[in-house]
Order: C-alpha cells, then structure tokens, then sequence
C-alpha cells in the first residue's frame, strides 16, 4: 500500500519555546480554574503542577541555550569576518556593527596602543552603523584605562550609581549608564580595547555579553597583529619592489656592459649595454653557457676568469680586440670580479665590459691631429666655441721645404721615396712642435706653420726662429742615419705680419688655415732661400734683433711683389 512521504517539518526553536510557555500557562490556569469550579484528584494536581514547573524551566533553559548558541553563530560569524581579509579598518568598522548589534550598545568604540604605548581611537560607530565624529568621543578614560592597565573585561550595568566610579567626572558630565569595556591581548600583552556603551538604558548587559565580547576581543586582537604584520610586510615588500625597480632601471643605465654568471657558468644578468656592446639580445644570452654565449672571446677571456676563480681575486683592465658576429673586429676592456652573496661566499663571477672601438678610433685621430698642431694648442681649444669664421691677428709664419728632392725623386721608386720625404717631414713637424707651433699643412716636400694662433704666444717670433733652427739640427742629425745619396738640404723663410686665421670650409669639413699676404710672403722669402739657409724678414728681425746672430742678405725678388723684400740670414742665437 502506498504511503505517502513524511513531510513534517520542524517549527522554529522560538515557536517551539513559545509553544512550552503558552503550555505551561494553560496548565496553570486548569490548576486555578479547578480549584474554584471542580475538584481534580490530589495526584492529578500534583502532577499537572510539577509538568506546569517542569515546562516553564524547559523553556527558559531553552531559550538560554538559543541564546548562547546564536551568541556562538555571531562570534563565528566575527570570527569569519575577521579571517575574511587583511584590511584592518574594514574588518573593524563590520565587527563593530556586530557588537553594537549582538549587544544592543548604543556606541561601540575599538582603541589601540601606538608606538608609545598610548590608546587612540581606531574605529567609531553606533547602532545605526554610522561612523562618529571626533566630537562624540565622549566615554570613561578611567574605565578604559583600568582595562588597559589590568587587562581585565569590567561591566557596570548603571555607571552612575556604581561605587567604584563615585565622582568620576566623565561618567557623570557624560551621563554613561550601561558599560561594557574588554582588553584586546596579544600573547598576554594588551594591545588595545573594545569599549561599548549606553547613555540610556540600565543593566543592557550581562555577564553574556561580556564573555561574548571577551571572546571576540581575543579574536580581534590576532586579527589586528595579522593585519599589522601583513601591512608591514606589504609596506616592505613594496619598498622593496621600489628597491628593485630602481636597482633594475640603474642596472639597465649603466653604460657599461655588465654580465653575471652562476657557479655553474650560468648567465644570470645581462644590461642593455652589453646587449649593445656583444651584438647579442639579453634573452639569448641569460639562462645560457657563459663558453657558449661568449665563444669569439673564449681563447682571450676564459682563462682570466678561470684565474679570478681560483684566487677569488678581480682582473682589472684586461683589453682584447676579437672578431664579433655582425660587428667585426672591436676594442673591448674587461674588469673581471668574483660575484659574492650577502655572507661573501662566491656564487660565480660579474664581468664588467666596455666597447673602446670608437674611443680608440677619436685617440687615433687625436695623434694625427697633434702630429699636425702642438698638444698644448689642442688642449687650449674649446670644441663648444669653434665655429666657422676668422680673426684677424698677428703671426710669425714659417715656410720649409726639401731642397733637391724633385730630382732625387726620379732614382727611386714610389715606396721608398715617401719613406725619406715622411723622415725629412717628421723631423721638420717635431721641431716645429716642440716650439708649439701650429702646422698648417704639408705641400708636397714643403711644411708650413705659423705660432701665436690660436694660442698667443707674446714671444712667437723667437720660438719660429728656435724652429727652424730645429728643423736644420735635425735634418742634420738625419743625415748621420742615412744614405749618402739621401743626404738632401732644406731652406726656410720666416716672416712676421697680419693675417685672418680661423675655420674655412662646411661644418663637414673644417680646416683651420691663415690667409693673407704675409703668409704668401713668407712663402716667398722660403723660396728664394738656399739650400740650408734660414731667411727670416726684416719686419720679423725686428721682434728678435736682440736675441739672433744674422747675416745681412741682399734683398730678395719675391714673386707678387712691386719692390724687393728686406731678408736676413739666421746664423744662430746669441
């Protein structure tokens, strides 16, 4: 036969205690209603009065335990909240909602001690889950800090007559009446505490409410050094990420090419620079052979950092010039170091490298340049303010050439020609900078220099005397490391007068030159010198007539010239 299913529901645990009381209240009234309209048996009476007693304690003691239980649920709930998040003000601001409602308090106030051991205020709400002003702060410091200081929970149920707050001045100006204050530990330390209240009403709390907050309270204060030590932990782990972010972007900056390797010949870092430098991406190189990334520079490279391994000592300076894929050969220094940990045990080797291809090209250049103009000029020199454009000024230009050299040219071939005319011509530069004499040009077998630009030189004179004066002591001490039959001579004419100096050409190309008739006059005077005879004009031996020995010379027919120019013959110095 078919049944149907058991559908009976349980009815709620407050219906059923209401059901107990209501039961309990009928059988009281049948035990009064009898006794004035009909008489039940003695035992009948008895009996429906102990069940009348027995109902109405049932009920109560049911109505407790719901009572604890949903003081439990809610103190499980906290709990949950609290576990729910990290964020300290908004897991206090919801479990201060909670307590103000479980407890019915009118205020709810949580304090923590800071750093020099004094309470402030944390959160403040009231029951109608709004946050308080500061102005409404108004509650009993001698209460909180009787908490504080013993680290024991306190009710009062009416402030205002309780004798341990006789006269306390806040209870009464404030009208506290319904207290409630427990202590937040933390590993038996009091951190702060949790303080409710009532302006209102008398004995709202109960010893239920205090253990109930009690409890929560040591909830609270776990979650509160959790959320503390996670803030701190966040707080440094973002100063350290700020850290690292600034280590990485100086790291990516540098404009040395860094490399880092484990123990295991591991590339481990790799900057941009050295990305640059080797031809080779950052992500091809890390996570792969130091021999295998670094092969074109194995024969040169490895057996110094097999070396910095072994005596855990750094190679500084070390330069090697390899062939590199896709970059040809490159001029390249090394600082190799042992990469050590935090407690110095070396964990692999950091390989410091720069590309000095460019820089020795512009060295290269630079000894050209000085080969052409005196140091000591080139150091005076501000790249920044030269620009296109000539200055007017006085000089002493010199012109030198090598005498018999067409005719000689003939008996030799090409080579060997211009290794003695490059001798003959060195010979000649090296004196003329020594006396820091700026070279214009050389023309052929000829050179030609001017002093006093761009440097003043007050005695320039002198010093193209004392140069050409050193070209014919060295042409003569050449003469002792050559061949009779190179053995050629030399003629020089100085002259001293006005000329524009300064850069002609484009911004491409620039040569700095003298232009203007003394410097064409000087040419002259060198051309009618003979061999091994220094000239030097009249207008120039007027600025060192007392400091030179001289022949007088007739005048000479310069080419270009309406009348003979006035020449002297340098024999020496006085």
């Amino acid at each position: 036969m078919y049944k149907e299913p058991n559908t009976t529901v349980t009815p709620p645990l407050d219906t059923q205690i209401l059901r107990l009381s209501r039961l309990a209240d009928n059988i009281k009234e049948i035990l009064n209603t009898s006794q004035t309209t009909f008489a039940l048996p003695q035992g009948a009476m008895e009996g429906l009065s102990q069940l009348a007693g027995s109902l109405t304690r049932l009920s109560r003691q049911i109505a407790q335990q719901e009572e604890e239980r949903t003081n439990l649920l809610a103190l499980a709930d906290i709990g949950q909240v609290i576990n729910s998040s990290l964020e300290p003000n908004e897991v206090l601001r919801i479990v201060m909602d909670t307590i103000v409602r479980l407890t019915g308090a009118e205020r709810g106030f949580l304090m923590l001690k800071d750093e020099d051991g004094e309470l402030s205020f944390r959160v403040a709400r009231n029951w109608e889950q709004e946050t308080l002003d500061p102005s409404e702060f108004a509650i009993s410091r001698t209460i909180v800090n009787r908490v504080a200081m013993e680290g024991q929970a306190l009710l009062t149920t009416n402030a205002q007559e309780d004798p341990r707050f006789g006269g306390q001045e806040s209870i009464v100006a404030y009208n506290l009446r319904s207290i409630l204050c427990v202590p937040l530990k933390m590993k038996d330390q009091v951190t702060g505490v949790i303080y409710a209240d009532n302006r209102v009403r008398t004995g709202l709390f109960t010893e239920t409410e205090r253990d109930l907050l009690t409890a929560f309270g040591n909830q609270a204060a776990v979650a509160i050094e959790n959320a503390r030590l996670f803030e701190s932990v966040r707080l440094t782990l973002a100063e350290v990420t700020e850290l690292k972010n600034l280590m990485d972007n100086v790291f990516a900056s540098i404009a040395s090419g860094v490399i880092t390797a484990d123990i295991e010949d591991k590339i481990t870092l790799c900057n941009r620079a050295a990305e640059s430098i080797l031809g080779q991406r950052s992500n091809d190189l890390v996570g792969n052979s130091l021999n295998e990334m670094l092969n074109p520079l194995a024969q040169d490279l490895f057996p110094h950092i097999n070396t910095v391994r072994q005596t855990d000592e750094a190679v500084i300076g070390l330069e090697v010039s390899p062939m590199l894929p896709n970059k040809g050969i490159v001029d390249l220094r090394f600082n190799l170091s042992p990469l050590k940990d935090a407690a110095q045990h070396t964990q692999g080797v950091a390989i410091v490298l720069d590309d000095l291809t460019e820089r020795k090209r512009l060295e290269a250049q630079r000894r050209l340049f000085e080969k052409m103009v005196s140091p000591a000029v080139i150091n005076q020199l501000d790249p920044d303010k030269v620009a296109l454009g000539g200055k007017r000024m006085d000089i002493t230009c010199l012109f030198a050439d090598i005498r018999g050299f067409t005719s000689y040219s003939e008996k030799l071939a090409p080579e060997e020609l211009v290794s003695i005319l490059n001798q003959y011509l060195a010979v000649s530069a090296d004196a003329v900078l020594a006396q820091e004499g700026t070279i214009d040009k050389f023309m052929g077998d000829a050179i030609m220099a001017w002093f006093n630009a761009p440097i003043p030189q007050p005695d320039h004179t002198l010093r193209a005397v004392h140069a050409a004066l050193g070209i014919r002591d060295a042409i003569n001490q050449l003469h002792q490391e050559l061949p009779p039959d190179a053995h050629l001579s030399f003629g020089v004419g100085i002259h001293y007068g006005n000329a524009v100096l300064g850069l002609v050409g484009t911004e491409k190309r620039l040569d700095y030159t003298a232009i203007g008739d003394s410097v064409n006059t000087a040419k002259r005077i060198q051309e009618n010198s003979e061999p091994s005879q220094i000239l030097i004009s009249k207008e120039a031996f007027a600025q060192v007539k007392d400091q030179v020995e001289i022949k007088e010379v007739e005048p000479v027919i310069a080419k270009g010239k309406s009348q003979p120019v006035e020449v002297y013959e340098i024999l020496g110095l006085k």
